[in-house]
């Protein structure tokens, strides 16, 4: 090359590093998170175990998930696994330690599909975090007076927070999807079912579901593996291995009513509503295609109906182990019922008749990825997705962002069509039940429920009827 050749390219050549220098200075610790894979082993009781070691980080997360949940419990007895979980720590001074003295924290959070535990405390003392979770796991603390107390706060939460309009729709929908099928029951169980929980129940269930071979655990921090490895193998190595783990298999639900159920509740102007229809499975390979689908009707809904951005607004795909849930929800004033629930249909119907405009999906998917990679911003969220690889059998995180990316018109269009053509979509709305009858009525067969003023019984306890009993207040 000549020197008058070499001079005229050193600007361009200047620039690509500079923007190159500029582009990895700014990138977000979250792709440096994802290039970098966890360790794994396993214990010989089947506990696997992912170690993610970052040096001169002064904390250590550990999640533990015990891939068994809400799914499983008993009929009528919904919160039963909620209540098991919490009593893995059931001494408030566990909790204020992590808190006070490690300023870190404890959590347990029960879902349909996991019971899963999170500590979180200085690396020194990772020896100490441990034990504290071998307690919980290995020697639980199953004593009527712990069930008791445990379930009484339970019970005590349930009947705070079961005043919510909001709540009740989410549940009520939930119900009018699955029907008996587990995913129609609250998690967290209601006053009732809590109360029905005994302590026979929450020993079963231990025996069943809070085995070594039926969890994961991620540790993440600056513990360096060996060390890490050695305090597992020694306080959690005694865990015990169940002979056979409980498959997460149950009867398909019946088809959802398709009439409008309301529910009378006492309301200003304002109504909740609610559509829904069984969706995918976290595992299936549409998944992300529903997520994109999800924020794509979300932005068309508010387009016909430009009076929903003004209050809260929602669409989201929810998924489990088995096929889960899509669902629109929106806060509106009574009088706009009506037209909610038509824009919305029409929403669906759109995604069914044609094909998404490549700037439309462009924008979905770009919101799609950005909520992800916000999501694996912090260690605790990149924990989760590892812990949601093993749960539900997922590709790496990369290649779950590729498959976000990967989400073409003609997949929206399949999905949509499975989905909302030929298929009962369930509806609810929550306000003053006679006002929302006169004006449904005419356009569309409804379904009257009593005033909501206590949790609704768990499905196991309703007479084969349409319309689901309202208890009286004690």
């Amino acid at each position: 090359m000549s020197l008058t050749s070499l001079t005229n390219s050193l600007p361009k050549v200047l620039i690509s590093l500079c923007l190159t220098v500029l582009i990895c200075g700014v990138s977000p610790p979250v792709y440096g998170q994802m290039a970098s894979e966890p360790e794994r082993e396993q214990l010989l009781n089947g506990l696997l175990v992912l170690v993610w070691h970052r040096p001169g980080e002064h904390d250590v997360l550990l999640k533990l998930r015990v891939n068994s949940g809400a799914a499983f419990d008993v009929a009528g007895k919904a919160g039963q696994m909620a209540i098991l979980g919490d009593i893995l720590f059931p001494d408030t001074s566990t909790r204020e330690y992590f808190t006070d003295e490690m300023g870190g924290r404890l959590d347990v959070d029960t879902d349909f599909d996991s019971i899963t535990v999170t500590l979180q405390g200085r690396a020194r003392e990772f020896e100490r975090i441990v034990e504290i979770l071998r307690n919980g796991v290995v020697t639980t603390q199953i004593t009527p007076e712990n069930v008791t107390r445990i379930r009484d706060g339970r019970i005590k939460i349930a009947k705070e927070t079961n005043v919510s309009p909001a709540l009740w729709a989410d549940r009520a929908i939930a119900t009018r999807v699955f029907g008996d099928f587990p995913y129609g029951r609250p998690q967290t169980g209601s006053a009732e079912s809590l109360g029905r929980v005994d302590r026979a129940d929450l020993l079963l269930a231990r025996e069943r579901f809070l085995n070594s071979n039926n969890a994961t655990l991620v540790v993440s921090g600056g513990v360096p593996k060996n060390r890490a490895m050695r305090a597992l193998r020694q306080l959690l190595g005694p865990w015990r291995k169940s002979e056979q783990i409980v498959p997460t298999t149950f009867r398909q639900p019946e088809a959802p009513d398709v009439r409008t159920l309301i529910i009378n509740a006492p309301a200003d102007q304002s109504a909740e509503v609610r559509l829904a229809t069984r969706s995918v499975s976290r595992s299936d390979r549409d998944s992300s295609t529903a997520v994109v689908m999800a924020i794509i009707a979300r932005k068309r809904w508010e387009t016909l109906s430009p009076e929903l951005t003004r209050r809260p607004v929602f669409v989201r795909n929810e998924p489990h182990v088995l096929p889960g849930i899509f669902v629109m929800g929106a806060a509106v004033d009574s009088l706009l019922v009506g037209k909610t629930l038509k824009t919305a249909h029409d929403v669906l119907q759109s995604l069914v008749s044609g094909l998404v405009p490549a700037a439309e999906l462009e924008q979905a998917k770009n919101e799609a990825s950005a909520q992800f990679t916000k999501e694996l911003e912090r260690p605790e969220g990149t924990a989760r997705a590892w812990l949601d690889i093993d749960t539900f059998g997922l590709p790496s995180i990369s290649q779950q962002m590729g498959a976000i990316s990967a989400v073409s018109a003609a997949d929206l269009q399949r999905v949509a069509s499975s989905l909302f053509e030929n298929t009962r979509i369930a509806s609810v709305v929550i306000g003053n039940s006679q006002q929302l009858k006169a004006m449904l009525e005419p356009n569309v067969k409804v379904e009257l429920m009593g005033e909501l003023e206590k949790p609704q019984p768990d499905k196991a306890e309703v007479k084969p009827a349409t319309t689901i009993p309202v208890k009286k207040p004690d």
